[in-house]
């Protein structure tokens, strides 16, 4: 996946930017970006604050981390529930 030129807090500062009541495209090309991305950085962090972006990504380590414990938890019983299934 092709990372992101702007940083979400970026993302956030343009969408909270368009208050200013500058139009769409010309706030787009000042920025150097389609009116489509513009659009999805507004769903996306249309109503959020910076503090909720910091604790958002917090929240996704923090997830991802315990998907791997869970994974590594799940193949060591699997390991240890075939090893006892052996006969001996």
């Amino acid at each position: 996946m092709k990372r992101s030129a702007f940083a979400d807090s970026q993302n956030m500062e343009a969408v909270k930017g368009m208050e200013l009541g500058i139009s769409v495209p010309d706030f787009c090309k000042e920025l150097g970006i389609s009116t489509a991305t513009f659009y999805k950085w507004r769903t996306k962090f249309g109503d959020m604050e910076t503090l909720m972006i910091f604790k958002k990504k917090d929240l996704e380590e923090e997830n991802r981390r315990l998907r791997g414990m869970y994974v590594e938890n799940k193949l060591m019983a699997t390991n240890v529930a075939e090893a006892f299934a052996k006969k001996w």
